[in-house]
């Protein structure tokens, strides 16, 4: 989908002010946000394309106008008003107002082991790849409503396949229950020319990962 929060390439928003030293959570709500939402997982049953799906599809408005953590939060409300999990009057009230469900928890003492064991995405792959490193090939101009991970600024662009990294689960078709429908991931070099025009600084590229369906032969 197209969105506010495919930012790059976009002029408009100012400088990017890097803070020196920053910490990992600016306020004790951050934390709990982050905190929230990996152990919501667990009884809510989604993954991290649905996670991702729920923070990125809102309005420009809504998207710019939140933090980080905001996001996070506004996503968490979303995944579990749609599990019901939550009611609109308890996320309004913010404290439990109806008779819990019984949901498994992620207790504190699962948190070290879950987060050690990860997630792996890569798969056995269901046909050789179409692409090899060296190869040219074209970012399909792709605009579909639903969830997708090709930013915008290379598609229709030119670039070079850079690595082959393996047959890995489709988030596109993740983030909406259809399953991993596991495809070849590539990483595609450009050349800054080629995304910027000629203006741009001809020592410099961009690389950018891309799943098969995303890419046809230049």
């Amino acid at each position: 989908m197209n969105g506010a929060h495919d930012m790059g390439g976009m002029d408009g928003f100012g400088p990017i002010v890097i803070e020196p030293h920053e910490p990992l959570f600016h306020a004790a709500w951050e934390r709990r946000a982050f905190a929230l939402t990996l152990a919501m997982g667990r009884p809510g049953g989604w993954n991290i394309d649905m996670s991702r799906f729920a923070r990125e599809n809102r309005a420009p408005i809504d998207y710019l106008s939140k933090s980080y953590y905001q996001l996070w939060l506004a996503g968490l409300e979303v995944l579990m008003a749609e599990r019901g999990l939550v009611t609109a009057d308890e996320i309004a009230a913010g404290r439990p107002l109806h008779p819990r469900r019984d949901v498994q928890v992620l207790t504190a003492a699962d948190v070290t082991p879950m987060l050690a064991r990860g997630a792996p995405t890569e798969r056995d792959a269901a046909a050789p790849a179409r692409f090899g490193v060296g190869d040219h090939v074209r970012a399909k101009d792709l605009h579909p409503r639903t969830h997708i991970r090709l930013p915008r600024y290379v598609r229709g662009r030119i670039g070079t396949i850079e690595l082959v990294h393996g047959a890995h689960v489709f988030p596109d078709s993740h983030a909406h229950g259809g399953g991993e429908q596991p495809q070849w991931l590539y990483t595609v070099a450009f050349e800054a020319r080629e995304l910027w025009g000629d203006d741009a600084d001809p020592t410099s590229r961009v690389s950018v990962d891309a799943w098969d369906s995303y890419l046809e032969r230049a």
